[in-house]
């Protein structure tokens, strides 16, 4: 930028504002003001012509008479005309003028377009920056449709100064968030891509920031800048301090460029090409390294710098979600955070981990930090770190975790911050529900819940908690119990009145044999709370008492006294007044049949979407609450059913966000001639095992199975299940798979939850589970965009022989999905004999008016059927003999591509499905495995040996089964997990 000289100082102005300032009142600053204004407005109005450094010396008083809150309704014109001067000062302050002055929609823009479009012919550098800045901070549509094809030429032009190509990119950033669809792409998309490269690195920041931005609506276009992002960053981390001088902030080489790189790359899925993933897993691994290191200055700039750059990191990390050595190395750094002394890094800790906690890799060790987390709950001076802790604490809730974390939740909740207890209930309402084994821990846990904090226990949480004691008849005596003497508290909350007007009214008779608890005792401890409640709880007691003269005759007389009072009969609330009278004169009139046919026990409740996630989601806003976040629970929560609305309802498929509750569809009622008992409807609802009370339902494991029996057509499941109509594309008529089709089927051979794809318009998400030879497959589909997806039309298709090697279950989805939506199908899926090849999810829909196509391979592997065997050394030795024929057999030794961990590999072979054996070989290095494939026609045994060498960095994996096919399939699944 040119020089000031001195006879730029505009004295003139300085003594203005210097009496601006010397003002001793608002009165006298305005009368200062109004002088100057008339002064300027003479000078710009007289015969005499003003030269170019009066004119700039006038615009300037008049800017800042501007900034001091002052209307300015003349000047721009002569503003616009500094615009043709040949001097940088003159020429500045007509810009700067116009940027700030000159609004959009002004009758001068025109004139101030041609004056722009001269400087941009100029190729004087410093005159087109000023005209480029002018563009981005007017940024007008008019502007854009006029500038917005000349400025990428500029930008990719090869005698554009560096200057010129940073302001370029930067305006054409500013003018695509104001107008996207004036932005044109063409063969300067590629050309942009390559300034990645450049040598300046202003030119690389600016144009990392510009295809960010641009990459997110047209992925495909930049794609190519995966490759030159990761050579810039590695670049960058591997050079030294002094080697960028110009562009290291204390101590730390270009932390703004780094960041933006990491946050490009967040735009894409991992690098295909396997150089490129190796060399930026190296960049990530040699962050996480430089944040072990002591700090090369003491000053907080040094450490903002690094810590952004390293949180940024973690961040691509989670977003790859495919390198388990880095997502547990970066909870081990998070962890090292939570007890910083620096609030922020407490809070990003612990926001990160809430995230890294959703991955199966990594949540175990997320785990680990448990004890902090809890201490920083109770610790915590400021509030908005206590809510990411309890963030974190619902996140990495499992079954081996879930009694010590709700009893945390509840014993913060007694002194918790108000604007967070609604959320923390429905978290433990939540928490409590998904996974108890024990009924009775749950009633507890609820009943808790309203005696801490009744005040934000909304109508969903105890809605659900009768709902769980009417279809548990094993629990109901328990429940009647417990809230029985909870109601015996001098201060009891409303809804405590409700909850045991309703179960006392419905189960009291289980209780009633005890003297302390007899009929008269339980109907005086109920009245006692009746005038102290609201005319909804009241409306609920007068329906308790007409249940308690069905149930206990001997009653009777008390109740109708109470029903036939004139403060029931006359009550001025209509609704309170119409039950009195319906009550009253039931009780008389009706026989005792009649009367018990009517007020008989209420059924077992169909099973719903659970509504207390539903709200616990509207309150976190939307997408908050993915259906995907629960993607990495372990088996041992796997038979969670969803959520249960207690409202009589049809049975239908769980929406997306049921799901989280757990990983199967609501069980479909027995048919009306056999309804189903309390017991047995919800068996599986929680527990694992057998529960620790008396159960008159299956084991989990006959419910699951039972559940993916293939339905007859005339059963209630056969109903529910639209068969695929006979217009679905066959294999003839769908587009082959998508070119990355293999490498998301890769990521899903040991793991059963996850993303299977993603673009600019929508998501899909995987959830299943397999037990012998039956599986279920969730499928999520999100629209990404805010248009709605038309002829919506997902269909299940088996290449080849695969319809006689695999049944899949198809249930419709709704045709339409609106924007920021998500839909949910269910696949039932029956593995007949042993298969090769993976089915294929054909997608159509229509998008703005254009159709759109998408074919994937379904994660649906022959090993999904392993049962896990365990065996004693002699066992499996003997068994490995007999195997022993060269076709049984199946051995491939190839290079290491991941980072050899053990702890990883014992993760990635128990997700493959085997169990794993020890102390059978004699190398305890080595991994040994046995388990058996069930397929409907035949079981295949099948037993594997995986022997690492650490020091050449390679495998040798060895597998023998009974069929040879199926050996060679399984070892090439295996070995490319390694």
């Amino acid at each position: 930028m040119p020089a000031v000289s001195k006879g730029d100082g505009m004295r003139g102005l300085a003594v203005f504002i210097s009496d601006i300032r010397n003002c001793k009142s608002k009165e006298a600053e305005i009368k200062r003001i109004n002088k100057e204004l008339a002064n300027i407005r003479s000078k710009f109005k007289g015969d005499k012509a003003l030269d170019g450094y009066s004119k700039k010396k006038y615009v300037c008083k008049l800017l800042f008479i501007f900034l001091l809150g002052h209307d300015i309704d003349f000047g721009h014109m002569e503003a616009v005309n500094l615009l043709s001067s040949n001097k940088y000062t003159e020429k500045q302050i007509g810009y700067l003028f116009i940027s700030v002055l000159v609004n959009s929609n002004s009758e001068l823009i025109r004139l101030i377009n041609n004056a722009i479009k001269n400087d941009l012919a100029s190729r004087n550098p410093t005159f087109m920056c000023l005209a480029l800045h002018c563009i981005a901070n007017v940024g007008s549509r008019e502007m854009g449709e006029a500038f917005a094809a000349d400025i990428p030429r500029i930008l990719v032009a090869g005698d554009s100064m560096d200057s010129v190509k940073q302001s370029a990119a930067l305006c054409l950033l500013r003018l695509y968030k104001a107008s996207p669809d004036l932005v044109p792409m063409g063969e300067w998309t590629a050309r942009v891509v390559h300034l990645l490269n450049d040598q300046h690195m202003g030119v690389v920041t600016a144009a990392v920031s510009l295809i960010t931005c641009l990459c997110k609506k047209n992925p495909d276009d930049f794609k190519t800048c995966i490759s030159l992002a990761v050579s810039r960053l590695s670049r960058i981390v591997s050079s030294a301090s002094t080697d960028l001088q110009d562009y290291t902030y204390y101590f730390v080489p270009a932390p703004w460029l780094s960041v933006k790189l990491l946050r490009l790359l967040q735009c894409y899925p991992p690098p295909e090409d396997a150089a490129v993933k190796g060399r930026l897993v190296e960049c990530l691994e040699t962050v996480l390294n430089k944040a072990q290191e002591p700090p090369k200055s003491k000053k907080v700039q040094h450490s903002n710098a690094k810590n952004a750059i390293l949180f940024e990191t973690i961040s691509l990390i989670i977003h790859y979600d495919s390198e388990p050595n880095l997502l547990v190395r970066a909870c081990n750094q998070l962890g090292q955070f939570l007890q910083h002394r620096e609030t922020n890094l407490r809070y990003l800790a612990l926001e990160s981990m809430c995230t890294l906690a959703s991955s199966e890799f990594s949540h175990e060790a997320v785990k680990t930090h448990i004890d902090t987390v809890i201490n920083a709950l109770k610790t915590e001076r400021d509030v908005s770190v206590r809510q990411r802790a309890a963030d974190l604490l619902y996140a990495m809730c499992d079954r081996s975790n879930a009694k010590q974390i709700v009893s945390e939740m509840l014993r913060y909740l007694e002194t918790a911050d108000y604007a967070i207890r609604e959320e923390i209930v429905l978290k433990v309402a939540i928490l409590a529900e998904k996974y108890a084994v024990d009924y009775s821990w749950y009633v507890d846990t609820i009943l808790n819940l309203i005696r801490i904090a009744g005040d934000y226990v909304s109508e969903e949480v105890w809605y659900r908690v009768l709902q769980i004691v009417t279809n548990r008849d094993d629990v109901q005596g328990y429940a009647a119990k417990t809230v029985f003497e909870a109601l015996q508290a001098p201060a009891c909350h409303e809804n405590m009145v409700k909850v045991g007007g309703y179960i006392l009214g419905e189960f009291g008779n289980l209780i009633a044999g005890d003297p302390r608890s007899s009929p008269p005792v339980q109907f005086s401890l109920l009245h006692s709370k009746f005038h102290l409640c609201s005319v909804a709880t009241r409306a609920l007691l007068l329906s308790t008492y007409i249940k308690f003269i069905n149930l206990f005759p001997e009653t009777k007389a008390t109740i109708q006294g109470v029903l036939r009072a004139g403060s029931q009969l006359r009550n001025a609330d209509v609704e309170l007044q119409q039950r009195a009278v319906e009550y009253l004169t039931l009780s008389s009139v009706a026989s005792t049949d009649v009367l018990a046919t009517v007020l008989e026990e209420m059924p077992p409740f169909p099973e719903r979407e659970s509504s207390i996630l539903a709200k616990l989601k509207r309150k976190k806003g939307p997408g908050a609450a993915s259906s995907l976040d629960d993607g990495r629970r372990d088996a041992s929560s796997n038979d969670i059913n969803g959520g249960v609305e207690p409202t009589p309802s049809t049975v239908s498929t769980p929406s997306p966000s049921a799901d989280l509750l757990g990983l199967r569809a609501a069980p479909p009622p027995a048919a009306a001639t056999a309804p189903a008992s309390a017991g047995n409807l919800l068996v599986d609802v929680f527990s694992d095992g057998p529960a620790a009370q008396p159960s008159l339902g299956p084991t989990p494991e006959e419910a699951f199975l039972s559940e993916l029996e293939p339905p007859a057509p005339e059963s209630p499941m056969g109903l529910l299940a639209d068969p695929a109509p006979a217009s679905d594309p066959g294999p003839e008529d769908i587009g082959p798979p998508i070119p990355e089709a293999d490498e998301l089927l890769n990521k899903f051979v040991c793991k059963n939850n996850g993303v299977l794809f993603e673009n600019q318009l929508l998501q899909i998400g995987v959830k299943s589970e397999f037990r012998q030879n039956l599986g279920r497959m969730y499928l999520f589909y999100g629209n990404k965009t805010s248009v709605q997806f038309q002829n919506f039309s997902p269909t299940v298709v088996h290449p080849g022989d695969l319809q006689t090697q695999l049944a899949v279950q198809t249930k419709r989805v709704a045709a339409q999905v609106d924007g920021g939506a998500q839909v949910q199908q269910v696949l039932n899926i029956e593995c007949l004999r042993d298969f090769l090849t993976p089915p294929l999810l054909s997608l159509r829909f229509r998008y703005g008016g254009a159709p759109q196509s998408l074919t994937l391979k379904l994660p649906v592997t022959i090993n999904k059927f392993f049962q896990p065997t365990e065996m004693a050394a002699q066992d499996f030795f003997q068994r490995w003999k007999q195997l022993s024929l060269p076709l049984q057999e199946a051995q491939k030794i190839f290079k290491a591509n991941h980072p050899m961990d053990a702890e990883v590999t014992k993760a990635k072979l128990l997700g493959f499905g085997s169990a794993l054996l020890d102390n059978v070989d004699p190398n305890p290095e080595n991994f040994v495995g046995a388990g058996i494939i069930q397929t409907k026609a035949l079981q295949v045994g099948c037993l594997l040996r995986l022997e690492p060498n650490a020091q050449a960095q390679m495998y040798r994996l060895t597998l023998r089964t009974s069929k040879e096919p199926v050996s060679r399939h399984l070892c090439e699944l295996l070995a490319q997990q390694f």
